[in-house]
This record gives structure tokens, C-alpha cells and sequence, in this order.
């Protein structure tokens, strides 16, 4: 029985959602039809024989009101059951009562206690002559009964042709049942279908491009399939844009990273002939390898930095940032000597929660990129207000053309080629603005120079 039990399971578990929708719907539409059917069977029987009492009881009056003095035996008139005058006899409370000629209807005990006024007139079902009747049996004056009886054939007929009807009927209505369930599960789930192929064809081609084709219409009459499918393609949207980062983010890492690689590879190439080069000579590749091994560490770290979409929750606390800004400034006058620094703390009771380490290496990222952009002596203006952190430089500023790029990783503009850096500092400073639920924007100053501004979101 378990076995059986596991064995429906795993079958009900492994039917297509399309089968079952279709099964459930059938089934729900042929229960309907089926009880319908059902119910309006017992209706129609209870109507047809309800109208022959009727016409028992009428007829039970009037033989009442003719024959009230009547001696018991049968009545006047043949007993045909065709219609009225109905076969009717009258019967005595006690049998040594009973006529000579015998009765044409049964005459039970249950009809002595009627005529008795010991029963409640009462309807029963007969056979005559091979035939179906229903007789009534109701109370006379002088202990006496009268027992009324027509034949019912007509109306078993006509039930058994009612019951024939809606036997037909019910089981158009199964088969229709099961179009409108296949119907149903075919036209429901044609979004799902689609969202199926969809996601199937992404996993076979590796194309987060491709895309679910929604039914025109305004956006309020969507319903819950087509808004799951609308859903889906947000969903793809966002897959394809994190593919195409990535897939960016590698090739350009590659192309940032074989520069420096193949100095690497020279310079440790000619430090393996160390004996054949001079002093000065050797001094020279192993700065060189030195400082070659710095800049791709720091590439390294930078990239691994840009890969965290957000700052660990343990890691949090509430930092203040005037004492952060002043200690990050003081470290970028030591790195940047010929660059002097203006400090302006306006609000230093501002806090943030988020990483001092992180927020630090933010303001320094800025701060570097403003020192070296700017010329030497310009002043590097570094604001803290209210709801804001501003670092201005007085250097050539941005390009119209470079502004939109400024913040995409490995962007370096024609003018900064020339000079260190990987072009992830910004890419890296705005990563971190965001996660600290700040906004980092840049503008060309006027006067001159660059403005960049973190606004922290209240």
C-alpha cells in the first residue's frame, strides 16, 4: 500500500503543470455539470410526483364529497388509472365490516388505522394489474377511510426520460468540461510556456539578451502570469547589465594588467642576468621591479575591492567624519607635499554608519585624483557640510565628453593617460559612496578645476 501510495505521488509530482491545471479545471467544470444534472433529476421526480398527489388529493375530495353515505366497497366507475374519476373504494375500520365483493386496491393495516383516525392519511406506492400506482389514503366521517389510486407509469416514464436527458446532458457537459480544462491550461499558461522557452533558450545559449514577448495592454490590466513574466525580463535586464560588467570588467583588467605583467617579466628577466649588468644598472630594475610589483598589488586590491557590491553589517558602526576627513587630509598633505590642502569642517558633528576604513579610502581616492590633476601649488579645497563632503582642484577640469565616463572602471581620459593610476579610483570611491548610502556626483567648477561632491542620503 505504501509502495502504491509513493508510486501515485511520484507520478502526480512528475505530471507537466499543464496536465494538472487541465485536469484540475476539467474536473472542477464536470463536478459542476454532474451536480447540476443531479440536482435538477431529483427536482423534476419530486415536481412529477408532487403534482400527482396533487391530483390524488383533489380526486380523494371530490369521491369524499359524492359518495360520503356510501357503504365500504369499491365505488361507481371503472378503475382504468387513466385519469380522473381515480379507481377509489372505501374501506371500514373494522374488517367484519368489510362487503362480499372483494376490494381492487390492497387494503393494509395501516389503512384499518386511518379509517380508525389512529393515522395520519398517507401515500403509498402500489403495483396493479402489472402496472405502477400511487393511492392515497384519507380519512372518511363514520370510522370509515376512502382509498384513491392512479397509475404513476406515466410519471415513471417521464422521469426516466428526464433522467435520460440529463444523463445526456451531463456528460456533454463532462467533455466540455475537459475542452474547457485543456482550453484553460493551454490559453493560462501560455505566459508560463513562454517564460519556460525563455529561460531554457538562456540556459542553452548563455544569451541573457533574449527577452519574453508581454500582450499589448496598459499596465493595469496585466495579470498576475503576465506581471511575473514583465518581472522576469526586469530580472533578465538587470542579468544582462551584470554579464556585460563583468565580461567588461575582465577584458579590461586583462588589457590593464599585461602592460605591467610584461614589465615584470623584463625586469625579472634582467635581474636574472644580474652579472652582466652594471651597478647602476641593477639599482634601476630593481625600482623598477619594485615599484612594477606595487602598482599591480594595488590593481589587484582595487579590483578585489570593486567586486563587493556592499560593506559587511559586523563590520558597521557610526563614524564621525569630521575627525576621518582631518585624518585622511593630513595623509594625503604627507603622500602629496607639493599640493597644499584647504580644510573647511562646517558641520564637525556629522556622523554616518559605515566602515572608517572604507570611508577613508574613499576621500582619498579623491583626494589623489585632485592633487594630481592639479598644477603645482593649486590649491585642493576640501569641504565638509551638512549632509555633504566636497574636494575641488583648480586643475584643467573634465572634458564635456569625459563626464558621463568618469566613474566607469579603467576610464582614463586622452590628458591623464600620461600619468599613474589604473582608472579605478572613482569606479572604486563611487562603489563605495553607494554602499554607504551616499550619492557621488562631479561637475567642472567654475573658475576652473573639478568638484567632486558625496551627498549622504537622509
Amino acid at each position: 500500500m505504501n509502495a502504491r501510495h509513493r508510486l501515485g505521488a511520484r507520478w502526480r509530482r512528475h505530471r507537466p503543470l499543464r496536465t494538472r491545471l487541465a485536469l484540475a479545471a476539467s474536473a472542477a467544470v464536470a463536478l459542476v455539470a454532474l451536480g447540476v444534472c443531479t440536482a435538477a433529476f431529483f427536482v423534476i421526480r419530486y415536481e412529477l410526483f408532487h403534482q400527482l398527489d396533487l391530483n390524488l388529493t383533489q380526486s380523494a375530495t371530490l369521491a369524499a364529497q359524492q359518495n360520503r353515505g356510501e357503504a365500504p366497497g369499491v365505488l361507481a366507475g371503472e378503475c382504468r388509472f387513466l385519469a380522473a374519476p381515480a379507481c377509489a373504494q372505501i374501506v371500514p375500520r373494522s374488517p367484519a365490516d368489510d362487503p362480499a365483493r372483494p376490494y381492487l386496491l390492497p387494503v393494509p393495516p395501516q389503512a384499518r388505522e386511518v379509517a380508525a383516525g389512529q393515522r395520519r392519511p398517507y401515500f403509498t406506492n402500489i403495483t396493479l394489474a402489472g402496472h405502477p400506482a400511487r393511492m392515497l389514503t384519507t380519512t372518511l366521517p363514520h370510522g370509515r377511510a376512502i382509498q384513491v389510486a392512479l397509475r404513476a407509469d406515466t410519471v415513471e416514464q417521464g422521469v426516466r426520460q428526464a433522467a435520460q436527458w440529463l444523463i445526456g446532458v451531463g456528460a456533454a457537459g463532462v467533455l466540455l468540461a475537459a475542452g474547457l480544462g485543456y482550453w484553460v491550461s493551454r490559453t493560462g499558461l501560455a505566459p508560463v510556456a513562454r517564460l519556460t522557452a525563455t529561460a531554457e533558450h538562456i540556459a542553452a545559449t548563455r544569451d541573457p539578451g533574449h527577452r519574453i514577448e508581454l500582450p499589448p495592454g496598459p499596465a493595469y490590466k496585466e495579470d498576475e502570469v503576465t506581471r511575473l513574466a514583465a518581472s522576469f525580463n526586469t530580472m533578465l535586464g538587470e542579468l544582462e547589465q551584470s554579464v556585460t560588467a563583468q565580461r567588461r570588467l575582465v577584458a579590461d583588467a586583462s588589457h590593464e594588467l599585461r602592460t605591467p605583467l610584461t614589465a615584470l617579466r623584463t625586469n625579472a628577466e634582467l635581474l636574472a642576468r644580474a652579472d652582466r649588468l652594471t651597478e647602476a644598472q641593477r639599482s634601476r630594475a630593481s625600482s623598477a621591479l619594485g615599484r612594477q610589483i606595487r602598482e599591480v598589488t594595488v590593481m589587484v586590491n582595487d579590483l578585489i575591492d570593486l567586486a563587493r557590491d556592499e560593506e559587511p553589517a559586523p563590520l558597521l558602526e557610526e563614524v564621525r567624519l569630521a575627525p576621518l576627513v582631518a585624518h585622511t587630509v593630513d595623509t594625503a598633505r604627507a603622500h602629496w607635499p607639493a599640493t597644499p590642502f584647504r580644510l573647511d569642517l562646517a558641520d564637525a558633528s556629522a556622523t554616518l554608519p559605515g566602515v572608517p576604513a572604507r570611508l577613508a579610502r574613499l576621500l582619498s581616492n579623491l583626494l589623489d585624483n585632485a592633487a594630481k590633476f592639479s598644477p603645482p601649488g593649486a590649491e585642493v579645497e576640501v569641504t565638509l557640510t551638512g549632509g555633504a563632503l566636497t574636494v575641488r582642484d583648480h586643475g584643467p577640469g573634465i572634458a564635456p565628453e569625459d563626464l558621463p565616463y568618469v566613474f566607469d572602471r579603467f576610464y582614463r581620459a586622452d590628458r591623464a593617460r600620461a600619468l599613474p593610476g589604473s582608472g579605478l579610483g572613482l569606479a572604486m570611491a563611487r562603489q563605495i559612496a553607494r554602499a554607504h548610502g551616499a550619492d557621488l556626483s562631479v561637475r567642472n567648477a567654475p573658475g576652473g578645476g573639478a568638484e567632486f561632491q558625496v551627498t549622504w542620503r537622509t
